[in-house]
């Protein structure tokens, strides 16, 4: 099949499925945030979904990705059902001790992310969510390796539908702590039970194979710090939030990061088709030039819809929530071009892989993730929650900097200049956005549509490219 139709048609179909369970819960947001009284139970909901999200990447500890990797070593069937079933075994162990150290420890996790143990059995929700959830991420990924895109889609579909059923009538009942957790533990239940009823075939006991087990974790243990660098990036400073301003300030974070990772709808999408296109052409002649290409495009891509967040941030956060929240639309701009940053990390780390070195992902990402930190320790006090978005941000870009550079060094990338020319643009709009016209929505919508004819300028050969080949598709 041809790489570039191969790649759009996972793009499309998983991306599609990964942007149904990502939009509704996004549609959700204005709902939920009215049915609550108070912005801390938003905030309390969100840390709880931030502590899942630590204990998962400790339970996994990076096998789903060494899965999907050795999964395309080889076209034996026998061998694809060891590698499914060494992993399932294995996650089924970790997931299940770390289900029992959360159990065990409730009360401290609870004054780590909550500053108050009264919230203790907030824990005990997330440590089954952690357990349910880390099992589901294996037991679900032989639909995607096999392809089985039409599952892929309804799957997603009814997940979130199902949350949300759960979730909203324990809302309106006054269970406002407890009503989101509850809802995750058992929607991810019944979808881990279905996908195990699809894809039990590929998981059997027998199978575990201890030799295999070492080349998994070969690949997959120096991913584990990568997913947890990862949710410094994404989760840790909700925590800092927490500590510096309180629950209620994390609630006004978390509903900005919310509206502002609506951008995962596009690394969701890029993520969904991008895990089997990169294995599956890894082997291919141009695979560095096509691969590079891919960041580029994804770049500009990010680039261009950011620059329309920035101009319409204000507007709706002022149609969507209440005053309370409307401090949030400062912080929505940084957090979704933060997911785009992490989808080009994504894509660039991806040679590592490829090569089966995984080892510069740690470093290039502990580099950003510290800096991170530390501008966090900084910028919170001063600039509240837009500091903990800025520093975020700010990580992300470090990151892939450092990871281009060395890529290239290595000769695994090739970054033209027109590149680095919309970068600085983007650079530059972003600033003149937050000191000139942050709550002016037209003159930002007039100002992104510059930049994006900016962009289409730079890209014009590529732009033009592709209308030809639209055109001749539809001739034939």
């Amino acid at each position: 099949m041809n790489k570039f139709k191969l790649f759009i048609e996972n793009f499309l179909v998983y991306g599609l499925g990964g942007i149904i369970s990502k939009a509704i819960p996004l549609i959700m947001i204005p709902l939920i945030t009215m049915i609550m009284p108070d912005t801390s139970y938003f905030g309390i909901s969100d840390l709880s979904d931030t502590i899942v999200s630590f204990g998962c990447a400790i339970a996994i500890m990076g096998m789903v990705d060494a899965m999907y990797r050795m999964f395309f070593e080889k076209e034996d069937v026998h061998y694809k059902q060891t590698v499914c079933s060494t992993t399932m075994i294995f996650t089924m162990i970790t997931s299940l001790v770390v289900f029992v150290l959360m159990i065990v420890f409730r009360g401290p996790i609870s004054d780590l992310f909550f500053q108050d143990r009264q919230y203790a059995y907030v824990v005990i929700f997330s440590a089954a969510a952690t357990l349910v959830g880390s099992n589901t991420s294996v037991i679900s990924a032989p639909t995607r390796m096999q392809n089985k895109r039409k599952i892929f889609l309804v799957t997603n579909t009814l997940a979130p539908l199902l949350s949300y059923g759960i979730a909203i009538p324990l809302l309106l009942n006054g269970y406002y702590i407890i009503a989101l957790p509850l809802a995750t533990v058992i929607s991810s239940f019944v979808m881990g039970i279905t996908f195990f009823s699809l894809n039990h075939t590929w998981f059997r006991v027998s199978l575990f194979d201890k030799k295999l087990l070492k080349q998994l974790l070969v690949i997959a243990l120096p991913l584990l710090p990568n997913f947890l660098i990862y949710w410094v990036f994404n989760s840790c400073d909700k925590v800092m939030i927490t500590n510096f301003m309180g629950t209620g300030a994390t609630g006004i974070y978390s509903v900005g990061s919310k509206l502002g990772h609506a951008s995962q709808l596009i690394y969701t999408a890029f993520a969904g088709g991008w895990q089997y296109f990169s294995f599956a052409t890894m082997k291919e002649d141009d695979q560095v030039g096509s691969n590079s290409r891919i960041f580029e495009y994804l770049g500009v891509i990010s680039f261009i819809a950011t620059a329309f967040v920035c101009a319409l941030s204000y507007p709706l956060f002022k149609l969507l929530f209440g005053e309370e929240y409307l401090a949030g639309y400062t912080v929505a701009p940084y957090l979704f071009l933060a997911p785009l940053l992490q989808m080009l990390f994504q894509v660039g780390a991806n040679q590592f892989l490829v090569i089966k070195k995984t080892w510069p992902n740690l470093f290039i990402l502990s580099s950003g993730a510290v800096l991170n930190l530390i501008i966090n320790l900084f910028l919170i006090p001063v600039l509240g929650i837009e500091g903990a978005a800025l520093a975020t941000l700010a990580g992300y870009i470090f990151t892939d900097i450092i990871c281009v550079i060395v890529l290239c060094k290595m000769k695994l990338m090739v970054m033209p200049g027109r590149f680095m020319m919309a970068s600085i643009i983007m650079a530059a709009f972003m600033v003149a956005w937050r000191f000139l016209f942050s709550d002016n929505w037209l003159i930002g919508v007039g100002i992104a549509v510059l930049v994006s004819g900016c962009m289409v300028l730079l890209y014009r050969g590529d732009v033009m490219a592709l209308l030809r080949k639209i055109k001749n598709r539809k001739k034939e």
